[in-house]
């Protein structure tokens, strides 16, 4: 699963990775070491504009927790932070938004617990921060959809909400001894097939969701200080040494 992750790349640099064409600067985001679900985040999508004939590659800002169409609150947005790779395609919450609306989530890396025993037979959580082992950014499988609050009128700025998830596939066996799970990134060579909303076949969009071979991913363990949202910088992806999980409790 992914429940945080950080994302400090500066959307200049976003855009020059993945072939942005299209890019409001007045719509931008801090460094955020320590993202959690309902944050906003920037995310790589293709989309036809008005007045174009062809969809453009655009950077955008959207709120994690995906919303589907027809939920009548924004608060399932919560429980819908990860979509798994093996259902997203039949499930009524995501297989609308899988068909045509995929995006791509540029991070440096996500944060996972491990469960590991403690003191007195308690279990104790054990953050990991897992990242690409050539530093280059992760370039996550997700999906975004529109929601509509009909609570407010369709001129409203807060009418419409864009949110987006995470697709999570088996961890790799590295990974596994952390968690059973583990999101879904994407090699550079499938970015193209997996934005265009033009391909909307179940069966070819499954083929790209393969987990990449082993030995692309580091897991470091950090600080338990990544366990509070209140803690936000880039510490927070340090190395943490083995011996101070003996004195820190988390």
């Amino acid at each position: 699963m992914c429940g945080r992750f950080a994302a400090s790349s500066k959307p200049e640099d976003v855009v020059e990775i993945f072939g942005v064409e299209q890019w409001d600067p007045a719509e931008t985001l801090a460094a955020n070491w320590n993202v959690a679900p309902t944050n906003s985040a920037f995310v790589v999508l293709e989309r036809v504009p008005k007045g174009r004939e062809r969809p453009v590659r655009q950077l955008r800002v959207l709120r994690w927790g995906l919303v589907p169409q027809w939920s009548r609150s924004a608060e399932t947005a919560v429980k819908m932070i990860n979509a798994r790779s093996d259902t997203v395609h039949e499930k009524p919450s995501y297989r609308q938004a899988f068909a045509s609306r995929r995006c791509i989530v540029p991070v440096d890396g996500y944060y996972e617990w491990q469960t590991v025993p403690g003191e007195r037979g308690k279990a104790r959580k054990k953050p990991y921060f897992v990242s690409r082992a050539d530093g280059a950014p992760l370039a996550l499988a997700g999906l975004y959809e529109f929601w509509r609050d009909r609570t407010v009128p369709p001129d409203h700025p807060a009418a419409w909400l864009v949110t987006f998830t995470i697709v999570t596939t088996d961890a790799e066996e590295s990974l596994a001894p952390i968690h059973e799970r583990m999101p879904l990134f994407l090699d550079p060579a499938s970015h193209g097939e997996w934005l265009d909303p033009g391909l909307t076949d179940p069966d070819a969009l499954q083929r790209l969701l393969i987990p990449p071979p082993p030995g692309e991913l580091l897991a470091t363990p950090v600080s338990p200080a990544v366990g509070s949202i209140r803690n936000n910088g880039p510490e927070l992806k340090e190395p943490w040494a083995e011996a101070e999980y003996e004195t820190t409790l988390f």
